[in-house]
């Protein structure tokens, strides 16, 4: 095997050796002596690698770190290992999970934002460098077996269709096998489910018991049965990602009964218990004073009586579905204990990729699809509450309110998006690895950031940094190892500076000291921006004000004005400028830069075609267009979805129900408008068409759809309103079938199969364009929501 410590590992793939020796003629010669073939082995003693990731989950929500959530899997790991309590993120999901794939900062990757606002600057395109190499394709190289489970949220938009290109997908940035979604978030009852770069259904339906973070776990469990069993001696390298606990919030009542009245006094006094337990844990200094709630988050003795049961009951749910993603975190760690390998596994669990989520709005939602389309006049108090025991569950795709996202963040300020503030980048994080440390159940204060973990691993497997990958040079690692930290709580800090930078929310970290500036809320888009000079810097001295709780600006304003400096040179060295804070130019591809999938008025699409998109559709919102298809009915007829686009919480659908078609547009789960034919479609080969009629006058107006066969009218009816904004963040567009959850009430997704044949479907959009109508403020909030 290669493990020869005189192999160079610094150029990638390892270079293959040529035979020089002698060359018979005859293979039975005696002189015939060949060098066996050598399997790539890392170093001896290199470690098997689990990194675990939870999603949207705050410093102060899980037990293990003083939260109210029950995590004792992660407790146990705890106990067995370490936790890192100044463990940072760049609070944002792609950002950070592009900086602990590659150990580079965000905007040197490219992904200084969410991908569907990626402009041509280079720390803003979406675009991994070649000169980046991912840290799974240095292990692959290296002779480690790779896999991810989970979430992948950092291909481009125009990369996301079944054609790829793959190389931003995980089979293409390093994994050997992946099993997960691609994209933001998910339904956990209905994912989008790939294996590979292949689209797969769930095997289960969530009334035979199926759930995503479930069904995560034992494909990775059986994964490393698999790995061990047939390459006992390679270790593996795990990144299992699920989408938990993102919103939607989804689990089961037992889980979420457990909870039943804990958060009834509502989130300032979570706050408070929350704090005394970290000061009991000792993660956060006795002397520390809890920072103040911002004046944005209304205190909870101002919410309106009628409204606390729904809060209270989004964070039960929101509790349940993290204690329910800590058990099935802890049935991978007990499988490689009973596989006795856990001794020999570097387990790192970051307790959240970014802080908390305020994307919300400030009193929660039943669908988070309703406010997104604007319609969040309808989620009054009396709505919610009737849906009150659908909150969590198959009918509902629910998130918490603000207030609970700044609560779980504690003992600090903001939340997720706000790069500034330590509420939106430090998260608690877990270190166990029986062999390598000796140390249990001990508190480590070194300051860390997520670009550090790359080069902790490659550390531990001793293996170097390479040069070259695949022939590209390679950009040195920005992280250094946190192996110093393992066995020496007293060990001076490694890492002493470190920009950050979300939606031109910045700040610096330097030696103790944090100068920030919050630039925008996450939740308020209807507030005027400041000009980027205009905003005002804050300034800390976390060796005495461990929380950022007393802004000491006005006191040091040379302190301030070095860090604002070191500040701009950090973001000039990692291509943070130009700051951006741009609203519709961005969502203008021609204006950004980015490539764009779809173009032109019309589409076609031929039989068979799923999972598509919405960015990899024609978009048919907000103005007249049709669907025009070719079908085969066989004798006897033919039902089915002929194409479908979005689900159960908003989307459309064009059909054969006893053999008439029909269409439904089904207004974010609101209602749904149906309109069908009086006629069926007779055997033979036909065509099919819908044309919607939009009445104009502005987004989400209603139209007249007018139902075809080959070309007479056979139907016709009224849509009262449409969707303006987005139909789904995980659910497609799919010819001859609506996988996941269906957009019509007359048909499940398992029976929508059509049963003649589907030759092609065409969409066409008419001039009638009011997308232009759509502000910036909206464009911004639809994709800040869903990241």
């Amino acid at each position: 095997m290669t493990q020869d410590p005189q192999v160079s590992r610094t150029v990638l793939p390892i270079p293959e050796r040529a035979h020089v020796g002698l060359t018979t003629y005859d293979a039975k010669d005696p002189d015939t002596h060949y060098p066996p073939i050598e399997s790539v082995r890392p170093p001896e003693g290199a470690p098997n690698v689990l990194i675990v990731m939870i999603d949207d989950c705050g410093f102060g929500a899980s037990s293990t770190f003083g939260g109210p959530c029950n995590t004792p899997n992660l407790d146990r790991m705890a106990a067995n290992g370490l936790k890192f309590n100044r463990f940072h993120t760049t609070a944002l999901c792609s950002p950070t999970r592009a900086s602990l794939l590659t150990g580079r900062n965000h905007h040197t990757v490219g992904m200084g934002g969410i991908t569907e606002i990626a402009t041509s600057a280079p720390g803003y395109n979406s675009v991994r460098p070649q000169s980046t190499a991912p840290l799974a394709e240095i292990l692959k190289l290296n002779g480690y077996s790779t896999s991810q489970f989970g979430k992948c949220h950092e291909v481009p938009v125009w990369e996301t269709s079944p054609m790829g290109p793959f190389v931003h997908w995980p089979m293409g940035s390093g994994f050997d096998h992946f099993y997960g979604f691609v994209g933001a978030e998910t339904n956990q009852w209905y994912p989008g489910l790939y294996e590979g770069n292949a689209p797969v259904e769930p095997a289960k339906t969530p009334a035979q018991g199926y759930h995503l973070t479930e069904d995560l776990t034992e494909h990775a469990i059986n994964w490393i049965h698999q790995q061990k069993s047939l390459m006992p001696d390679k270790p593996f390298f795990m990144y299992f990602a699920p989408g938990a606990t993102h919103a939607p919030h989804h689990v089961t009542p037992d889980w979420s009964d457990k909870y039943k009245g804990a958060f009834d006094a509502g989130w300032d006094v979570l706050r408070e218990q929350t704090f005394a337990k970290q000061k009991d844990l000792g993660l956060v200094p006795t002397d520390a004073d809890l920072s103040a709630r911002p004046e944005q988050i209304l205190a909870w003795a101002d919410v309106a009586d009628d409204l606390k049961p729904i809060l209270a009951r989004q964070m039960e749910i929101y509790a349940g579905f993290l204690e329910h993603t800590d058990h099935y975190i802890g049935q991978l760690v007990a499988t490689l204990e009973k596989m006795g390998i856990l001794d020999d596994t570097l387990v790192y669990c970051l307790i959240g990729d970014n802080g908390a989520s305020a994307e919300g709005t400030p009193n929660g939602t039943f669908n988070e699809f309703i406010s997104l389309n604007g319609a969040a006049a309808f989620e009054t108090t009396d709505f919610m509450t009737q849906r009150l025991d659908e909150f969590g569950g198959t009918e509902a795709y629910n998130h918490y309110a603000v207030g609970w996202a700044h609560a779980m963040n504690t003992p600090y300020q903001w939340t997720k998006q706000v790069a500034s503030h330590l509420g939106g980048t430090r998260n608690g994080m877990i270190v166990q690895w029986p062999n390598g440390i000796k140390a249990k159940g001990e508190v480590r204060s070194q300051f860390h950031h997520v670009i550090d973990v790359a080069a902790t691993v490659l550390d531990v497997a001793s293996l170097p940094e390479p040069a070259f990958v695949n022939g590209i040079q390679q950009q040195p690692l920005h992280g250094v190892s946190m192996r110093y930290a393992f066995d020496d709580a007293g060990a001076a800090e490694q890492r002493e500076t470190q920009y950050f930078e979300v939606a031109c929310n910045r700040g610096i970290y330097h030696k103790g000291w944090t100068a920030v500036t919050r630039h925008s809320v996450p939740w308020d888009f209807n507030a005027e921006l400041p000009p980027l000079d205009d905003d005002l810097w804050e300034l800390y001295d976390t060796t005495v004000d461990w929380t950022q709780a007393h802004d000491v600006a006005a006191d040091n304003p040379a302190k301030l004005a070095e860090l604002q400096r070191l500040w701009l040179i950090e973001a000039v060295k990692y291509n943070v400028l130009p700051l951006d804070d741009r609203r519709i130019e961005r969502f203008n591809s021609d204006i950004a830069g980015r490539p764009v999938l779809v173009k032109g008025n019309t589409q076609l699409l031929y039989g068979g075609m799923q999972r598509l998109s919405e960015n990899s559709v024609l978009n048919l919102k907000n103005k007249s267009h049709s669907v025009t298809a070719e079908v085969e009915i066989p004798d006897g007829g033919a039902n089915g979805v002929v194409i479908a686009q979005g689900g159960a919480f908003g989307g459309w659908s064009l059909y054969l129900q006893e053999g008439k078609p029909k269409f439904c547009h089904n207004l974010a789960s609101l209602m749904r408008f149906y309109v069908e034919a009086t006629e069926t479609v007779p055997d033979g080969t036909h065509q099919v068409r819908m044309e919607f009629a939009y009445d104009g006058g502005g987004l989400a107006k209603g139209g007249t759809a007018t139902l075809f066969i080959d070309g007479s009218a056979v139907g016709e009816g009224r849509i009262n309103a449409t969707v303006p904004m987005i139909y789904s963040a995980d659910e497609t567009c799919d010819v001859g079938i609506d996988t996941g959850t269906p957009v019509s009430e007359d048909y499940t997704s398992a029976n929508s199969g059509f049963t003649g044949t589907v030759n092609w479907v065409e969409l066409s959009a008419g001039d009638d364009n009011h997308d232009h109508l759509i502000s910036p403020d909206e464009l911004m909030r639809v994709a800040t929501t869903i990241q």
